[in-house]
């Protein structure tokens, strides 16, 4: 197990923090708009992340099918709501099939 230095992680101000270490908080704060104190997304709530959120890496979800397949595939534990590590299963899959638009080599060609 990863050991997390908490009492440093609530005293960090954001501009003393890594470029990933602040995009990492923001993931955090993101799914809490969402999914607010009961730390878990509902069908709607996930859609309405997708959609104000993730609109340039992922197409707006228009469909009530594609939103039931992509929610079937998260949702590990068959609980019907999308816990903070189903929703990190889904950012890992966005960064890692979009991660060549930003190798280097990609836009030296």
């Amino acid at each position: 197990m990863i050991g997390i230095d908490l009492n440093c992680l609530l005293q960090a101000s954001k501009k003393n923090m890594s470029d990933l270490e602040s995009g990492m908080v923001t993931i955090i704060k993101v799914f809490h708009k969402y999914s607010g104190h009961k730390c878990n997304l509902k069908k709607a709530e996930l859609k309405e992340l997708i959609n104000n959120e993730m609109s340039h890496f992922i197409m707006k979800i228009q469909e009530n099918e594609i939103l039931d397949e992509l929610f079937a595939d998260l949702d590990q534990n068959g609980d019907l709501e999308i816990d903070f590590k189903e929703f990190i299963a889904l950012i890992a899959m966005v960064t890692s099939s979009c991660h060549e638009l930003f190798l280097p080599s990609y836009h030296d060609d």
